[in-house]
Formats: structure tokens, C-alpha cells, sequence
């Protein structure tokens, strides 16, 4: 049902844009009000959590840890799961960001014969890779509309992208494989029972949204050949802070646009702000180094001094034997 209640409210969106542009006319408030609000509320939302997460204290080392840490000299030590050095943990947050380290490690857990099994998971991370950097080339690609001359990074980037050459007008790889990814990633979460279990409305929105992102662009391209210099025309009017509405853009335009505005402002406020929260995750920046130097806890108070537990047993000793609780000595 929240797969069922996530798909209405993507169809809701589409029919509001189609609604709001085809009937009622509000081509200004779908292409230059909504833009400029939904990218004012991503910029505000993300530096707030971000802020937000840099203020929160982290008095301990809480490093999340998978091998050996360092200790005597003739012990193998596992640098990378296993940092104790700033290099150390800058390797690791780097392989964690660009090649999801710690996904390719994941297994999954099951029953078999009656017994607890553990088996590998890397459909997932292979999967989430590829939606990952389907996503970034997409967004990289569209940078060209807010561009003039459109940079050659971008240029060399859409090149490569679109290298294969299938079709007129070209498809891009990274469109099929970010359907690809968000298909798997979709379908695992309606097919796993105790994946479905525990799927939230806010887990399956995202990802639709996305999906409706991507097909409309598609649609565009494809089936409804937008007017492309007309759109770079009213995006580079809202970069320039110079708005114009041209007369001859489509509908599927604001359609598309309106859910990119519905993803931005979704995005500082939903789980999608680990993009930005992975970076400040003390279990994977902080080096794992309680052996090499001591970590105290900044807020004890100087005048409340260590209660051991031999002091406490003997302060309610009578007490805990009476209640039946163990003791290391009886008196």
C-alpha cells in the first residue's frame, strides 16, 4: 500500500502540472516561481542539516570498524577498514563516497535447513552504482542550459555519455541505466517480504519521483521534441535572474520541471540527505586510534569523581542479596 499511495502522489504532481499549465494557464508560477522557491529551499534546507549535523558534538570515538585494528607489530593491520591515521580515513571516506565500499561488503541475511545464512549482496551495490552515477552524469549533462557557451567539461561529458550514438535523437546510456538501477531498486523492495515490511512511504516516493523525472525527460526527447532553445531561453532567464516565458514550450516541459522542483524541496527534508550527511558520519571520519591517544568526554564534570562497581556493590550489598541479585562477596 505505501508503494500504491507513493505512485498516486507521483500521477497527482503530473496531473497538477498538466492541470496548471495546459487548463489553467500558470506557465508563470510553474516556470519561474516554483524554480526559484524550490532552489531557494534546497540551498537553505541542505546548509541547515548540514550545520546542523558539523554543531552536533561527538564526544567518543564511534568508529564503525571491519578488520584488524592496529596493534602489535607481527599483527596484519587492515588500514582501510581499520584507520588509524587521517590518511588512513580519508582513503576509506573516499572509496566509501565514490565506490560505496562498505555496500560491495553487505551481505544478506536468510534461513536455510533451519539455520542462519549469510550470502552475498552485490546485485545491490552494483545497482546503486549505477543509478548513483546515471544520476550525476544526468545532472552534469543538463548543466549546458544554464551555460553560455556551455563549458567543454560539459560537452565532453554529454559526448561520452551519448558516445554509442542509438538512435535519433541519441539516447544516452546514462538514461537507461539510471531506469535500470531504480527498477532494481524498486523491485527489490516490493518483491523482499521483509524488505516490504518495513518500507515506509518515504522510501518508495523517492524513488518514483525519480523514475517520473527520468521518463518524462525521455518523453521529451523522444515523443513530444520539445523546443530546446526555447527552454535554454527561459533557463538562462532564471539563472540571470531575467525570467521570460517563451510562447513555444510544451507542456511535458513543465511537467518535468515540476517534478525536479518537487525533488528539491523533498530533498533537504527525506533520507536523500545522506548525500550530504555521508561526509559528517563520525563512524566513518573519525580515525580509530583509542589506543594511540585517549579520548575523554569533554562534558564530565570535574567534581564528580569514578563510582567502580566494587564501591557500588558495597554500598547496596545487603540490599542485592536480600533481592536475590549476585554478588562478588557475600560480606
Amino acid at each position: 500500500m505505501n508503494a500504491l499511495y507513493s505512485l498516486v502522489l507521483v500521477f497527482a504532481l503530473v496531473l497538477l502540472a498538466l492541470f496548471g499549465v495546459g487548463t489553467a494557464h500558470m506557465a508563470k508560477l510553474f516556470g519561474i516561481v516554483l524554480p526559484l522557491v524550490a532552489v531557494a529551499v534546497f540551498l537553505a534546507g541542505f546548509a541547515f542539516r548540514i550545520i546542523k549535523w558539523a554543531k552536533s558534538p561527538v564526544p567518543f570515538n564511534i568508529t564503525t570498524t571491519g578488520g584488524q585494528q592496529r596493534s602489535l607489530d607481527f599483527i596484519q593491520h587492515s588500514k582501510l577498514d581499520n584507520p588509524v591515521t587521517p590518511g588512513q580515513t580519508f582513503i576509506r571516506m573516499l572509496l566509501e563516497v565514490l565506490c560505496f565500499r562498505s555496500l560491495f561488503r553487505n551481505t544478506k541475511v536468510g534461513i536455510k535447513d533451519g539455520q542462519v545464512t549469510y550470502v552475498s549482496a552485490k546485485w545491490l551495490w552494483l545497482f546503486s552504482l549505477l543509478f548513483h552515477y546515471s544520476f550525476l552524469l544526468i545532472i552534469i549533462r543538463h548543466m549546458r542550459f544554464f551555460f553560455e557557451p556551455v563549458p567543454a567539461c560539459i560537452g565532453f561529458v554529454e559526448m561520452i555519455d551519448g558516445i554509442m550514438q542509438i538512435g535519433v535523437p541519441r539516447l544516452y546510456m546514462s538514461d537507461i541505466l539510471i531506469l535500470a538501477g531504480l527498477g532494481f531498486l524498486l523491485a527489490r523492495r516490493l518483491w523482499d517480504a521483509k524488505l516490504r515490511y518495513i518500507s515506509l512511504v518515504t522510501d518508495y516516493f523517492p524513488l518514483l519521483l525519480i523514475m517520473g523525472i527520468a521518463l518524462s525527460g525521455m518523453y521529451m526527447r523522444f515523443f513530444a521534441h520539445v523546443d530546446i532553445p526555447a527552454i535554454k531561453q527561459l533557463t538562462m532567464g532564471l539563472v540571470t535572474f531575467h525570467p521570460v516565458i517563451p510562447a513555444n514550450v510544451a507542456v511535458s516541459f513543465y511537467v518535468h520541471l515540476f517534478l525536479v522542483c518537487t525533488l528539491l524541496i523533498y530533498f533537504p527534508f527525506s533520507k536523500l540527505m545522506h548525500a550530504g550527511g555521508v561526509f559528517l558520519s563520525p563512524t566513518r571520519n573519525m580515525p580509530n586510534n583509542p589506543r594511540l591517544k585517549h579520548h575523554e568526554n569533554p562534558w564530565n564534570d570535574p567534581n564528580i569523581k569514578p563510582h567502580s562497581y566494587a564501591a557500588y556493590e558495597d554500598d547496596f550489598r545487603e540490599a542485592m542479596i536480600e533481592a536475590g541479585l549476585p554478588v562478588e562477596k557475600e560480606s
